[in-house]
């Protein structure tokens, strides 16, 4: 197996292209992956609608977007391991044209398809019929045959439908419709997906690329070992901060493990740790990095489309999770350390006594938070009062303050040249190393800025943030050589700075042609599931499967979430999962009584779909790990898989508990979750190591479990001890709407047809608005009953009301009626549980002083 593997360099290669020509070819590519930057930065930027000439609708931008991923990605990537990499073979350059051409189609032909919807041409079904084996082809090159083939058997099954057994078939679709669906209209390859590519997530790549080329990774690398090195363990430490910083704007778990990789595990392996295990621990953070907001792998924006709610509720929703697994996975190195009896590394001075050490963290954060305060309430008194002017009053400040931290970089001296074969043996000095890239935060700031406060869409957001890293990058080397007096360094001038911009633009577009290539052949899977209806088949099949246990179904959820996902890009692994997986487990979990709001399920198969990454046989982060640790491939999956337990507990418990995801939480509250899922998870983590203060015993580890579950789902003992609902007589519900408090819900099982004329049960939250009696709200509610052979009817639902919101519709059976009780709030569980670990501690801390 060790044979077989790829080289760091070959890794690096397969993200961004295999080949490499010489000659003109190269020129050629670069001056491609260039223009397709420019373009994208061209149509995120408000220049078009200020100069009023190159606006394109969303169409045209996603079809000349895909034109250029297909371009390049059959000139990047060659089409077998036989195929040459130092030239680009005639044939591959007639593919590359024909396929842009299709491509393109849609955007040179736009005004004559708008006049004629569904109507195809000859011309139209040949674009089609050549577009889609190609994008198939380009598919298989850049990102390996998983995605193409689920593609075609997505475009087989559509043809096919009269002639599948049972339970699979349907009416069937012809070629033209198909080629229609797929190619032509926006609901198949030009989809939802492929317009989050164009809109979002380009930008977020680049932005990315232009903060790498312009030195940030490497200063975030020896911030995190300045840090963190001093600790137990604490590369291993450091490499899980770094990858998750250089998560926070990666599109690619692999991507990021060859880039963090590269450096972090061979300082971990000469720490103590065993290739297996440096390589594990690069896996878990960097594929951890794709949970982690804003970016999450692009996920976070095409959950915005797909789960319709603003991008801010995304990043609040899926934020705390990601935190708790970050601090959870830092928590395991440390177990491991504590195992194989590392030793921390020295620092160069002599370590401050912890008390200055806490008045100086306490100072400096208190300094942040001020500067935050009158930076947010300057600019809020600032912007009203300068109006038109304010964005150039704005600009100026941000200038003069990047003056100012260049000049405070240029005081320190500059970062060592990036070595992972350097020796080990001291570490840097963390003071010299924080002021020496604070420049690099600008960009960030800004982003965060644009995308929290001003709440500009994603798109905008990273182009303001990538206008900055073009001006940083522009202009930091001759400003640093102008302003570094002790003439120790030169930093290069303003030549230097156009060229990192270039490669910068240019890597960009090179990362961007696999995500390109698998959102719009995902986009195939999306319109089959469209068009044929598969997504109710498959509905029924993990009923039947489950047989209507709600856990299980869940797990079988999780397992195919893991099937679909092997092989798989992040982006493509979502939305093949969350468009084939997602409705069955709101659907099935209804009619289990379970109301599951959708973000929590789309966040549940998203964190299965990237655990492929990391789970053998086809783990890709694993396998690009092995290479750079030269360790065994599997056994660095394995225990890469077993780090990553947190990870894979906690779609279950948010799923059940949405306090995790701060649904319905006021601030005070999710402060005193996040704290007690940390501890939680920490317990877990320590749990599932078979390591605390000393090596557990199995019923202490079992114990630890125990106390870990308890903290994080109280609900589940407190349901046993009080039933959290009353159930009521359906004929009582307006007596019930009477009794029940204002803000609280009812909740309805109901019996009535599905979307296909079938009759199925389910469970719906019916709200309480204000007013005096029952009657009153459920004439607000907007909610007619009747009463019929004993059974309660709906008898009429005002469109748009309340009661048609809440899922309720003519002629359904009202079944039950379920209404709240007050009881002993539920985290009272926590006291038990708590006094549970504190027996676990005790037992540990007599064998630590034995």
């Amino acid at each position: 197996m060790q044979d077989k593997q790829l080289s760091t360099e070959e890794l690096i290669a397969q993200e961004v292209g295999a080949r490499s020509p010489l000659g003109m070819m190269s020129k050629v590519i670069a001056g491609l992956a260039l223009a397709w930057s420019l373009f994208q930065l061209w149509i995120a930027s408000p220049l078009p609608f200020v100069l009023g000439f190159g606006v394109f609708n969303d169409t045209e931008t996603r079809s000349i977007h895909l034109a250029f991923a297909l371009l390049l990605a059959f000139l990047a990537y060659p089409a077998s391991k036989r195929s040459p990499r130092n030239y680009v073979p005639l044939q591959d350059i007639v593919l590359a044209l024909v396929a842009a051409g299709s491509a393109a189609y849609l955007f040179l032909f736009y005004a004559q398809l708008s006049q004629r919807p569904g109507n195809l041409t000859t011309a139209d079904l040949v674009a089609a019929c050549i577009g889609i084996p190609l994008l198939l082809e380009a598919t298989r090159r850049a990102l390996g045959p998983a995605l193409a083939v689920i593609a075609l058997l997505f475009l087989v099954y559509s043809l096919a439908g009269p002639y599948m057994p049972g339970l699979m078939a349907h009416r069937g679709v012809s070629l033209t419709a198909l080629a229609n669906h797929q190619w032509i209209t926006t609901e198949g390859v030009f989809g939802i997906a492929l317009g989050v590519s164009t809109s979002f997530v380009f930008l977020f790549v680049l932005f990315g690329a232009l903060l790498e080329r312009a030195g940030a990774g490497h200063y975030f690398i020896q911030l995190a070992f300045s840090l963190l090195g001093h600790l137990r363990g604490g590369p291993a430490k450091a490499a899980v901060v770094a990858s998750g910083m250089t998560g926070l704007i990666s599109g690619s778990s692999i991507a990021n493990v060859v880039t963090t990789g590269t450096f972090t595990i061979p300082m971990m392996k000469r720490t103590g740790f065993s290739a297996e295990k440096a390589g594990a621990v690069e896996v878990a953070s960097s594929v951890n990095g794709q949970i982690m907001p804003p970016v999450m792998g692009a996920a976070a924006f095409l959950m915005v489309e797909y789960v319709g709610i603003p991008y801010i509720e995304v990043i609040k929703h899926a934020f705390l999770p990601a935190l708790i697994s970050y601090i959870a996975l830092v928590y395991i190195v440390h177990l491991e350390s504590l195992k194989l009896g590392l030793q921390a590394l020295p620092r160069r001075n002599v370590a401050k006594p912890w008390m200055q050490r806490l008045i100086g963290f306490a100072f400096g954060a208190a300094l942040i938070s001020g500067l935050s305060l009158a930076v947010y309430y300057g600019l809020g008194w600032l912007k009203p009062v300068l109006g038109d002017a304010a964005i150039w009053v704005i600009g100026a400040l941000l200038a003069v303050v990047y003056i100012g931290l260049l000049k405070i970089a240029a005081s320190n001296p500059p970062l060592p040249a990036e070595d992972p074969n350097a020796p080990l043996e001291q570490l840097p000095e963390t003071r010299p190393v924080l002021l020496s890239g604070l420049h690099f935060l600008l960009p960030v700031v800004v982003l965060v800025w644009c995308l929290m406060v001003e709440r500009l869409s994603p798109g905008l957001s990273a182009f303001w943030g990538s206008m900055v890293l073009v001006v940083i990058l522009l202009t930091q080397r001759p400003l640093l050589s102008l302003l570094r007096t002790d003439g120790s360094h030169e930093h290069g001038n303003f030549m230097d700075g156009v060229v990192d911009l270039r490669e910068g633009l240019i890597t960009g577009a090179r990362n961007m042609i696999g995500i390109g290539i698998a959102t719009a052949a995902a986009g195939i899977i999306v319109g089959a599931v469209s068009q044929t209806g598969v997504g109710l088949v498959l509905a029924d099949l993990v009923e039947m499967l489950s047989m209507g246990n709600l856990l299980l179904m869940l797990l079988l959820t999780a397992f195919l979430s893991l099937i679909l996902g092997m092989g798989l890009p992040t982006t493509a692994n979502y939305i093949v999962v969350s468009s084939l997986l997602a409705p069955v487990v709101v659907a099935l979990g209804q009619q289990n009584g379970l109301i599951v709001p959708l973000i929590a399920v789309h966040l549940f198969v998203f964190y299965f779909g990237i655990m492929a990454d990391v789970t053998p046989p086809v783990g890709l982060a694993s396998f690009a790990a092995a290479a750079v640790s030269k360790g065994d491939p599997i056994r660095t999956g394995i225990t890469a898989f077993y780090y990553s337990l947190r990870t894979a507990a906690l779609p279950f418990l948010f799923i059940f508990n949405t306090d995790l995801l701060l649904i319905d939480v006021d601030f005070w509250h999710g402060v005193l979750i996040f704290i007690i899922a940390t501890i939680a998870m920490l317990i877990f983590a320590a749990g599932t190591q078979g390591f605390f203060l000393v090596r557990s015993r199995w019923y202490e580890s079992a114990l630890l479990l125990l106390v870990a579950f308890s903290l994080f789902r109280p609900a589940f003992w407190m349901d046993m001890i009080h039933d959290p609902y009353l159930d009521v007589p359906p004929a009582e519900l307006a007596q019930a709407l009477g009794t029940v408090e204002e803000d609280s819900q009812l909740r309805l099982r109901v019996r009535g047809e599905d979307a296909v004329g079938d009759m199925r049960e389910f469970v719906l939250l019916l709200p309480i608005p204000d007013g005096e009696t029952g009657e009153e709200r459920l004439d607000k509610l907007g909610l007619m009953l009747m009463e019929e052979d004993g059974k309660v009817l709906v008898d009429n639902v005002t469109f748009g009301s309340p009661a048609a919101q809440a899922g309720l519709e003519f002629d359904q059976e009202i079944l039950s009626v379920r209404a709240p009780t007050d009881r002993w709030p539920k985290e009272w569980i926590w006291i038990p549980s708590l006094m549970l670990f504190a027996l676990v501690v005790m037992m540990q801390r007599r064998r630590v002083k034995a």
